[in-house]
């Protein structure tokens, strides 16, 4: 009689097992890596997040006078979030509504409020109305005598960041709630400014 180890004995179905286990474990460590690319590359998605359009390059240098006679200088306003928008004195309309926007989206941030200034470049015509500042507390309002050179023209809300950056622009009539969704991500997102 011929003797057999306790650990040579042939296990013809325990081989099989072990095998599906092992393919099982492989799939299930595949199968999140499997899942994302097919997400990220096959499924219908939104093509951005943003309501504003993303943009890249620097604020100019600007340099101006406030409404009150006192000089502006745009170093002045570096280290805190920008919002831009450039328009002449006689502001009324479309210039008014982005205005508005303007202040009802920095208003939503509530608490991170502080973190952003608004500035209206006045570009030419008349002083703007003092009913209109006073509806504006907030607002800087200065005289440029050349508006600086903007990624998408005058017709738009910017937003700068901290650093001199532009960031956004949104168009002059906005949907204030997007705007201010934009706008709370983005100071979420940051923590300089």
């Amino acid at each position: 009689m011929q003797r057999i180890e306790a650990g040579a004995l042939p296990m013809r179905g325990t081989s099989a097992r072990n095998k599906r286990l092992l393919v099982l474990l492989a799939a299930i460590a595949l199968a999140p890596i499997v899942l994302s690319y097919l997400a990220y590359y096959a499924w219908p998605r939104d093509a951005r997040v943003n309501y504003g359009e993303l943009l890249s390059g620097t604020l100019p240098h600007i340099v101006g006078t406030r409404q009150d006679g006192s000089a502006f200088d745009s170093n002045d306003v570096r280290g805190r979030w920008l919002l831009l928008h450039v328009a002449p004195g006689d502001c009324s309309g479309v210039c008014a509504d982005s205005l508005y926007a303007s202040r009802q989206a920095r208003t939503i941030q509530n608490a991170e409020r502080e973190r952003v200034v608004r500035v209206w470049l006045v570009n030419g015509g008349p002083e703007p109305a003092a009913s209109l500042l006073a509806e504006h507390p907030d607002l800087a309002a200065v005289r440029v005598s050349a508006p600086p050179t903007l990624p998408r023209g005058r017709g738009r809300i910017y937003l700068v960041d901290p650093l001199g950056n532009f960031v956004l622009a949104w168009p002059s009539k906005p949907d204030i709630k997007a705007m201010a969704k934009d706008l709370g991500r983005v100071l979420r997102a940051s923590s300089i400014g």
